[in-house]
């Protein structure tokens, strides 16, 4: 009876095991990572007495995890897309209510300032009304300052982010090389040592919740590769993930990857998780609406005072700038950035806004051929200049500045050599430097300066409108040499009249012809001493014979208010990105970016509900699986005690049996 002895201690010892095994289930059923186990018994090898073979008992062959390399895979994979879809919203979503809230954008404070010129436009000697109008002016530039520190601090916390992930990254890429190396030495005796498994595929699920990770089996060993196939982690050898400034912009913290003495920038190619989720949005969100932000804090700033300086104060002066220079020396060396790795780091650009209304919100790369010639890349999409068909490769250091989109290139110090970089950032930081340099309201110039007037005596019906000047310069120290112009008309003949043009001593300046009855624009160009200037009126009806219109300086217009009106046009004048030929008014270039961000604030709201659906479903699957249920290991444990006590119960008749046959002798 040794036989049925040992046959029901090794069932005894089975069933133990499975109890051990079930009870381990039921303790870690809420135990990050951990996978359901279950014993794998086979029977024993059966004994041949006379013509038959007899059982011989169980045998523990092992205890084995129940676990999916498909679902393991599918439960990281959606857990990196999961995790960078929602740090994505989160970050746009600061954003979009930024630039839409009425208390914190732009829209609100840009329709007071405006509501403003109108009342200031209504009364233009009211010191009150242009007061209003300083202030409001004010408050616009320091909304655009305070967005643009918002955006700033939302860059420094990507940084810190970054640095704070890269740094948990390096420890769990640690922690799998170090299971996979104490699972090579635990496997080496044949036994699966699942805890060491499960902590591992633990590990890989956590390093795809900070970055994009995939994992290769090979032999037991995990691999892990991120981004195009970059290692992060082979065997027990580990890389390095750090953020570190961009080499091509210091305010940016780009992601390297270092492998013993070498580091390769992996920015563009991490993905997944939140590091991934970041990246995506600084690439594709922050960075433009910073330039987008700081393109129209410059057309603000460039018009208004543009159309200021052709009007007159209440001093009789022309206008002075409302905003602040916008091409400083400061401002036009803080739009170049020399790259980490260039041979002089003294070496930079003055970036010179030449036409506001040509700026796009792209970024710009000036790439050296030699230590003379270089080329600029439009980061956005690619295009090179100076662009094909131009007659050159490349521009020249000594040569004039070349005109790219509306800015202007000039090295200014230093020389470079082959293979030097720099980032141009035309609009970056714009919205922080926009400021008020008026101080004094009596210097609003809401006056026009020419003033167009009918002889008294003229016996016609011609008519004409005031005269509007257009010049690119200041034309402060000549404008007024060069009037009064008279224009006096001869007699009609074959449908058109003629007119000549007298200067201040009777000198004839010139000559024209209009259409009596029509509506004639004409651009007049008056020769001066020091400035030659033009200006556009409206000759409508028939002058008579000898009928003339003066021309003359403004000088007691006070109550003018014509370039006033010419401002508030500005309102709804397309100004911004006129170099995409329609253009834009301030208005609908702010409504557009706030339109552009809130369609992708919905669309990363939608892709987070989606993508963690997908994670939950993933979850569950793997639960299902893998995981421990409670009411099923409940009922494992009622089946495996009734096993250890009936396993029992054969060394009991085992142990009678033998006792038996003992008496019995």
């Amino acid at each position: 009876m040794a036989n049925l002895l040992s046959i029901g201690v090794s069932g005894l010892a089975a069933s133990q095991a499975a109890l051990n095994v079930t009870g381990n289930n039921i303790t870690n059923a809420n135990t990050a990572g951990y996978t359901r186990q279950a014993t794998v018994q086979t029977a024993a090898l059966s004994q041949k007495s006379g013509n038959a073979y007899f059982g011989s008992g169980t045998t523990l062959d092992d205890v084995r995890r129940i676990y999916s390399s498909y679902l393991g895979t599918q439960l990281r994979s959606t857990t990196a897309l999961d995790s960078a879809a929602q740090s994505y919203h989160t970050q746009i979503k600061q954003l979009d209510s930024l630039l839409a809230d009425s208390s914190t954008g732009i829209s609100s404070v840009l329709q007071t300032f405006f509501s403003s010129m109108q009342t200031a436009a209504a009364s233009p000697t009211d010191p009150a009304s242009r007061q209003l109008l300083l202030t409001q002016a004010n408050t616009l530039s320091d909304r655009f300052n305070s967005i643009y520190s918002q955006l700033a601090d939302q860059n420094s916390y990507l940084n810190e982010q970054l640095t704070s992930m890269t740094g948990e990254v390096n420890k769990l890429a640690s922690s799998v090389a170090q299971y996979n190396q104490q699972i090579t030495q635990a496997s080496a005796s044949g036994a699966s040592p699942n805890t060491l498994l499960d902590a591992r595929d633990e590990a890989v699920r956590q390093l795809n919740e900070m970055i994009g990770v995939t994992a290769v089996d090979q032999g037991g060993s995990y691999s892990l590769y991120i981004g195009s196939g970059q290692p992060l982690v082979v065997g027990s050898n580990v890389s390095t993930l750090n953020a570190t400034p961009s080499a091509d912009d210091p305010a940016r913290h780009a992601i390297t990857l270092s492998q013993g003495n070498s580091t390769q920038d992996v920015t563009a190619a991490v993905s997944g998780g939140e590091i991934g989720g970041l990246l995506r949005y600084r690439s594709d969100v922050l960075d433009s609406t910073m330039n987008d932000l700081g393109r129209m804090a410059l057309v603000v700033a460039d018009t208004i005072n543009s159309q200021l300086g052709q009007g007159l104060d209440l001093n009789g002066d022309f206008g002075a700038a409302l905003f602040s220079d916008i091409n400083t020396p400061a401002l036009t060396g803080q739009r170049s950035v020399a790259q980490v790795g260039n041979v002089s780091t003294t070496t930079n650009f003055a970036v010179r806004i030449e036409d506001s209304s040509q700026l796009t919100t792209s970024d710009y790369e000036v790439t050296f051929a030699d230590n003379t010639h270089y080329t600029v890349t439009r980061l956005s999409d690619g295009t090179v200049f100076p662009p094909s068909g131009s007659g050159t490769t490349a521009y020249a250091t000594g040569d004039p500045a070349p005109q790219i989109d509306g800015f202007s290139l000039q090295l200014v110090s230093g020389s470079a050599v082959a293979g030097d970089k720099f980032t141009i950032m035309p609009t970056r930081y714009a919205a922080n430097t926009i400021d008020i340099s008026m101080t004094d309201a009596d210097q609003l110039a809401f006056a026009a300066p020419l003033v167009a007037t009918a002889t008294t005596g003229n016996y016609g019906t011609g008519s004409i409108t005031q005269p509007t000047l257009a010049f690119t310069a200041d034309p402060s120290t000549s404008l007024q040499g060069g009037l009064p112009i008279k224009m006096v008309f001869a007699a009609a003949s074959d449908g058109t009249q003629g007119y000549t043009l007298y200067d201040s001593t009777g000198t004839s300046i010139g000559n024209g012809s209009i259409v009596p009855g029509n509506s004639n624009t004409l651009t007049i160009s008056v020769p001066a001493t020091n400035l030659a200037f033009s200006f556009e009126t409206t000759i409508g009806g028939s002058p008579g014979t000898g009928d003339s219109f003066t021309f003359a300086f403004n000088a007691d217009g006070t109550a003018d208010n014509r370039n006033a009106q010419s401002l508030l046009d500005l309102q709804s004048k397309k100004t911004i990105g006129m170099q995409a030929g329609g253009g834009m008014s301030f208005v609908t270039s702010y409504s557009s970016l706030i339109e552009q961000v809130g369609a992708r604030a919905s669309q990363a709201e939608l892709d987070a509900s989606a993508t963690s659906a997908v994670l939950a479903q993933a979850q569950d699957s793997r639960d299902s699986y893998s995981g421990v249920n409670l009411d099923e290991e409940a009922a494992n444990l009622i089946k495996f005690e009734q096993y250890y006590t009936a396993a029992s119960q054969i060394i009991q008749v085992a142990r009678s049996t033998f006792d038996t046959l003992i008496n019995s002798f």
